[in-house]
C-alpha cells in the first residue's frame, strides 16, 4: 500500500495520538530538526518521539523493532531506541507506527569534526558491534544486508559505467570483484544493517546512542563496517579496524558495501560538484586507495 498523496504532518500525528493514545493528547508535537528517509519523526512532549514509516517497504520494520529492541537493550552498553507503544493502521494512516523514548543527542552527520571525539567514538562503535554480535541470533531473519553484496552486482556494474569519467573504474571493478568473491562462513550474527552517521547520536563529543534498527538482520556483519569510510577517517578508522579484529575477506566485503552505497548515491545526484557529491567521491577514493595499498602490502 502506498501513502499516495497523504501528507505526514503534525496534524496527522496529533490525530493519531488523540485517537489511539489519548493520555498523551495534551502534549505538544513538532517535527525533529533532521528527519530520516525511511520514517518521519516528531517530538512528542519532552520525553518521547513519534516515528511514522514513509512507505510500505519501511512499515514492516515497526513490529520487528518492537520485538527485538527490548531484547537488544539487555545486552548493549550503548543506549539504543526504546519503544514505548505501537500505533495501529487506521483510516488516516495505513501502517503501524511507533512511539519511542526520546534520546538527547545530535546526529553525527549534523556536527562538525571539532564537535566529535572520533578516536573514542571509534572505540565505542567497535564495542557496540562486538556486543551486538554476541546476542543470540535465534529467531532472527536474514535480509539482503546480512547476505552477500553480490545481490547488487548488476546495479554496481551499471553505476561504475555511469561514473566512467569520474572515478577509477578499473580499480572500482577490482574492489567489487574482490568483495563478491567471498562469503561469511561463520555462524550468523546480528547486524544493525545501517550503521551510518545519521543513525549515530553524539552528546558531549561522545557516542551516546545508536538508533534506527529497521534494517536489522542476522548473517554477515560486513555491512556494519561501512562506517569506517562513511564517518571515521585516518587514525580513528585504523582504531576501529583493529578493535573489530575481523578477517581480510570480511573487510573486502565491507569495502564492496561502502562502494555500492557511495556510487549509487553520487550517481543519483544531478550536481556532481556539490559538497554532498564531493563527500561521496572522497569515500570512493578512500576505498580505492585502500585497495591499492592492500595489494602493495600483500
Amino acid at each position: 500500500m502506498s501513502l499516495g498523496p497523504l501528507e505526514i504532518s503534525v496534524l496527522l500525528v496529533k490525530q493519531l495520538i488523540t485517537e489511539q493514545f489519548p493520555q498523551w493528547a495534551h502534549l505538544p508535537i513538532k517535527p525533529v530538526a533532521v528527519s530520516g528517509w525511511d520514517n518521519r519523526t516528531f517530538h512528542l512532549g519532552d520525553n518521547m518521539s513519534v516515528r511514522l514509516p514513509s512507505g510500505q517497504e519501511y512499515a514492516m520494520q515497526v513490529e520487528k523493532e518492537h520485538k527485538w529492541l527490548p531484547i537488544f537493550a539487555q545486552h548493549l552498553s550503548i543506549q539504543i531506541s526504546q519503544p514505548i507503544a505501537m500505533g495501529k493502521p487506521c483510516k488516516n494512516y495505513p501502517f503501524h507506527w511507533s512511539i519511542y523514548r526520546w534520546i538527547e543527542g545530535k546526529s553525527a552527520n549534523t556536527l562538525q569534526r571539532n564537535e566529535l571525539d572520533l578516536h573514542n567514538i571509534a572505540v565505542q562503535l567497535a564495542q557496540f558491534l562486538h556486543e551486538l554480535h554476541q546476542i543470540d541470533p535465534a529467531g532472527g531473519q536474514i535480509t539482503d544486508r546480512g547476505g552477500s553484496p553480490i545481490l547488487y552486482d548488476d546495479e554496481v556494474r551499471l553505476t561504475i559505467a555511469q561514473l566512467y569519467n569520474l572515478i577509477d573504474v578499473t580499480t572500482a571493478t577490482a574492489v567489487w570483484n574482490t568483495a563478491i568473491a567471498s562469503v561469511w562462513n561463520e555462524l550468523p550474527v546480528w547486524a544493525h544493517g545501517d550503521v551510518s552517521p545519521g543513525n549515530i547520536l553524539v552528546k558531549d563529543y561522545q557516542l551516546c546512542a545508536v538508533i534506527d534498527f529497521g534494517s536489522m538482520t542476522i548473517g554477515d556483519p560486513a555491512c556494519d563496517l561501512v562506517i569506517a569510510w562513511t564517518f571515521l577517517q585516518g587514525e580513528s578508522r585504523q582504531v576501529f579496524k583493529k578493535l573489530m579484529n575481523l578477517d581480510d575477506n570480511t573487510w573486502a566485503r565491507a569495502r564492496g558495501w561502502a562502494l555500492w552505497k557511495a556510487m549509487i548515491t553520487v550517481a543519483a545526484m544531478h550536481d556532481k560538484h556539490s559538497m554532498q557529491a564531493l563527500i561521496q567521491f572522497q569515500i570512493i577514493n578512500d576505498i580505492l586507495n585502500e585497495h591499492h595499498k592492500n595489494i602493495i602490502d600483500y
